[in-house]
């Protein structure tokens, strides 16, 4: 690899100082000392990089700029007349979103007898599910339990969650993982078929389910087989641009647009379920993002014009380690498993600066200041970072372990010629996962009436941080969860009158919130320029 001489340099301090920071176990911070920090340093604590929403169910309450522009944009069907007396689709339960919330709600609403439909603006399995690699939690050890693994949860995320979606999530928490072992996920497993479990940053047990460092792709794989094999409909390359309500002001099915031929088209439903994921691809703050193309908040926009309240829209995650070198990969993610297996981080004069499974917010907000105030970053070309010194892992855990714990990482970087079993790797905070989301009831319905909200779309289930592997745990039991109750209820559910009234009205509390804006919203896509495309995305 072309490294700069100072990051030579550097690389040589690492790896004279590896054997002593191997065996070096650093203290943990104390509260006061998080706090601290996470006020400083953190991105969600920059108060100028937030402004107040003017209308909406949220209104006065902040959010990122870059997502204030979207939810107080111009509908794309504004000024358009939408024939909804001849829908094209008319289901019972309509699934906007095929990644791994999507997907598993599909499968319990057809469990129950529902017609479902997917609409999915890329393809199915296209989705922040397929990128994530650390593992699942759930509580299924002897030594653990449901109430450690909330206990866990709820302080990692700052005693934000709420409870009755956070008890949710880890009591359902060891059926998920035994309703993805039984539809045949290839959980990493010993000898005896007893599923192998790791720590996780925040953990206070070893509870991180994993398939390698493949965990979401092939939780995805089993769950897209699936919907296939059952014949479930899907719609892909087709975009939900609008939520349908019908006169008496619930949810009836959504506009869509074929994001290759332009065609709008209408799907009627009884129940709508969103599931479209997060939204690293707005770059809120310009920071890079592990997310995949998709990931634009088009969930949120969709939900809040229909009248539906958000919960913390204000918190994101940045992951504390998304590459930072080479520039091909920047900001792509490198798992937490990596630091669960042994490599700590370290600065540009091979000093181990923080504990390495400190909870993400913390471990992201330590690195942004080791760099800034602190001045011991590694400079690169375009960027800084800090090392996270992986051949640790084979001094700790033996010849191989590499290759069989996290064999994903191992290729991705050697395909730019970094041999992680001998160099370390340069990592930077990369934006990574959506906190704030959809406020919804335990049985994942919304404000607005048969508009229920699955996955990353969903506010409040962490808090104010996620810890590793509670979010492939909630795109399964929330998913579920939605599609159980969705399905359910369409049973009783006669649609009335089709109307897009909701739209004409938001645009008018536009118009007298003084909001002058040429944007119209969902983003969709990002489009990048020719000026920063790491980091410089504007609307499609």
């Amino acid at each position: 690899m072309g490294y700069t001489q100072e990051m030579t340099e550097s690389i040589n301090k690492v790896e004279a100082a590896r054997a002593a920071n191997t065996a070096l176990e650093p203290r943990r911070m104390t509260a006061e000392e998080k706090d601290k920090l996470l006020e400083e340093y953190h991105p969600d604590y920059k108060s100028k990089e937030f402004e107040l929403l003017k209308m909406g169910p949220n209104k006065g309450e902040k959010v990122p700029h870059e997502l204030a522009a979207v939810l107080q944009a111009h509908s794309r069907i504004s000024g358009k007349s939408i024939d909804l007396s001849n829908p094209d689709y008319d289901v019972d339960v309509l699934i906007i979103g095929g990644g791994g919330a999507g997907t598993s709600a599909a499968i319990e609403a057809d469990n129950n007898g529902a017609k479902v439909m997917i609409a999915t603006k890329l393809r199915m399995g296209d989705a922040n599910t397929m990128m994530a690699e650390g593992g699942i939690q759930a509580a299924d050890k002897p030594n653990d339990s449901p109430a450690i693994h909330y206990v866990d949860a709820f302080g990692g995320g700052h005693f934000a969650a709420k409870p009755e979606l956070l008890s949710k999530l880890v009591c359902e928490a060891p059926e998920a993982i035994q309703w993805l072992n039984n539809l045949g996920v290839e959980f990493d497993k010993s000898s005896d078929g007893t599923m192998i479990t790791t720590h996780g940053g925040g953990t206070s047990r070893k509870r991180m389910h994993a398939a390698k460092d493949y965990s979401g792709a092939e939780i995805m794989r089993t769950l897209r087989d699936e919907v296939l094999n059952r014949n479930i409909p899907v719609v892909d390359f087709t975009a939900a641009i609008e939520i349908i309500k019908d006169d008496k002001g619930a949810a009836a099915g959504a506009v869509l647009l074929n994001m290759e031929t332009k065609e709008i088209l209408v799907a009627r439903a009884k129940t709508v379920i969103i599931a479209t994921g997060g939204a690293g691809r707005m770059h809120y703050q310009g920071f890079p993002t592990s997310n995949h193309y998709g990931a634009t908040a088009d969930g949120l926009v969709l939900a809040y014009r229909a009248g539906a309240k958000l919960l913390y829209p204000d918190s994101l995650q940045y992951h504390p380690t998304g590459a930072a070198y080479p520039e091909q990969i920047f900001g792509a993610l490198v798992t937490e498993k990596v630091r669960s297996l042994g490599a700590k981080l370290v600065n540009v004069n091979g000093e181990v600066f923080m504990h390495p499974l400190e909870t993400r917010d913390v471990a992201a907000a330590s690195i942004i200041r080791e760099c800034s105030s602190r001045g011991n970053g590694v400079h690169t070309a375009d960027g800084i970072g800090v090392w996270l010194d992986t051949p640790m892992i084979e001094l700790k855990n033996g010849e191989g372990t590499i290759e069989k714990r996290i064999p994903a990482m191992m290729r991705m970087f050697a395909k730019y010629g970094i041999d992680i079993r001998k160099e370390p790797i340069l990592v930077y905070p990369t934006l990574h996962y959506q906190n704030g989301g959809v406020d919804i009831s335990a049985d994942g319905m919304s404000g607005v009436e048969n508009l229920f909200v699955a996955g990353e779309a969903v506010g409040g289930i962490h808090g104010r941080n996620r810890l590793m592997g509670n979010s492939l745990l909630d795109v399964i039991v929330f998913g579920r969860n939605a599609g159980k109750h969705a399905s359910a209820k369409s049973k009783d559910v006669n649609v009335g009158k089709l109307t897009l009234d909701h739209v004409s009205a938001f645009e008018k509390e536009l118009a007298e919130a003084g909001i002058e804006t040429e944007l119209v919203s969902p983003k969709l896509l990002p489009v990048y320029t020719h000026g920063n495309p790491r980091f410089e995305a504007k609307n499609f």
